[in-house]
């Protein structure tokens, strides 16, 4: 018999079908099970289509009746775009509800969890809470702040280098990383770049190799040149202008949770030094570029080494050739 542990684990298992996709909403995964076993799984696919919860008893029919539902969000009490879910989750007869996350958003906060006690369904709150926090923690921050959640991606050299002095970067890192990014891309709400690097390099910005693959919208930071690729591509390119916090404020009202800044060097360290960044996510390849290479952090540092921007790293994987580290601000 599985623990509540474990079946929570296959909720959030479920949950990953649905990230990428479902924008301006969480992705959250659920599992209608009796005696331990599970009897039907549900994920929410897209904004406005039926939530997870949902998804899960339509699977299971009539043999919803007196099982237990696990989901890895605190069930919403209000009308949205679809009715509340808590309804369903009465009218199926459900005995017990698990979740995972509490609901930061207003309007569900605590409503979900007292709606259905007050129906006779018990409830067990916080089951794996901090893995499920940190699935849905770019959307937490979306809900909470009102800006996406920003990710930097960039590939160097040992040294630290984004380009050689003629501006050539193809390709610093290996295949497997390529299509690593590819799959991030698939993940995420948009992908930002500025009009330097649209220029240098003439990025397609979409998702390729990815069998079932979505593009994200795409962002250029300044002018871009007439017949440039993100122009011609399938999908929409968003072309902004002016101060970061205010261009991630508009992104949060388009519905965009999360935003993967793929460069370049002026566009990172604009970031950086704005503390406009949640995570960083570097390759670092086997090779040298020299002094006069192009640093991949593009801002004006301090005189003393004490002054400077401090990260933590939180992981470290090797993909092909590569490094891949992952860090966080420490703030």
């Amino acid at each position: 018999m599985n623990s509540p542990e474990e079946l929570m684990r296959l909720a959030l298992l479920e949950a990953t079908r649905g990230r990428g996709r479902t924008h301006p909403n969480p992705a959250v995964g659920a599992l209608v099970v009796r005696k331990g076993r599970v009897l039907s799984r549900g994920h929410h696919q897209r904004a406005g289509l039926p939530h997870a919860e949902v998804v899960a008893l339509r699977a299971a029919g009539g043999r919803a009746r007196g099982a237990d539902l696990y989901v890895t969000l605190e069930p919403c009490a209000h009308h949205g775009r679809t009715p509340p879910c808590t309804e369903a989750i009465v009218a199926a007869g459900i005995r017990r509800v698990f979740y995972g996350s509490g609901d930061p958003n207003p309007h569900v906060e605590g409503h979900g969890a007292r709606r259905l006690r007050r129906s006779g369904i018990e409830i067990t709150s916080a089951v794996l809470r901090a893995e499920c926090d940190a699935f849905n923690e770019p959307w937490f921050k979306f809900i909470t702040r009102g800006v996406p959640w920003v990710v930097l991606k960039a590939a160097v050299t040992l040294d630290g280098k984004l380009a050689m002095p003629s501006g050539d970067s193809k390709w610093i890192s290996s295949e497997p990383s390529r299509r690593l990014v590819h799959l991030w891309r698939d993940q995420f709400d948009a992908v930002l770049v500025g009009a330097g690097t649209v220029r240098a390099d003439d990025p397609q910005l979409t998702v390729r190799g990815i069998p079932g693959g979505r593009s994200p919208l795409r962002v250029v930071l300044g002018d871009v040149p007439q017949g440039a690729r993100v122009l011609r591509e399938p999908g929409e390119t968003l072309i902004e202008e002016g101060g970061l916090p205010a261009i991630l404020r508009r992104l949060a009202r388009r519905g965009i949770t999360t935003v993967l800044v793929e460069g370049g060097a002026r566009v990172h360290g604009s970031f950086l030094k704005a503390k406009l960044w949640d995570e960083l996510r570097l390759f670092i390849a086997p090779k040298l570029a020299g002094a006069s290479a192009l640093s991949w952090a593009g801002f004006e540092g301090p005189q003393n080494m004490r002054d400077a921007l401090e990260a933590r790293i939180v992981a470290c994987a090797q993909v092909g050739d590569d490094i891949l580290v992952t860090a966080r601000p420490l703030r």
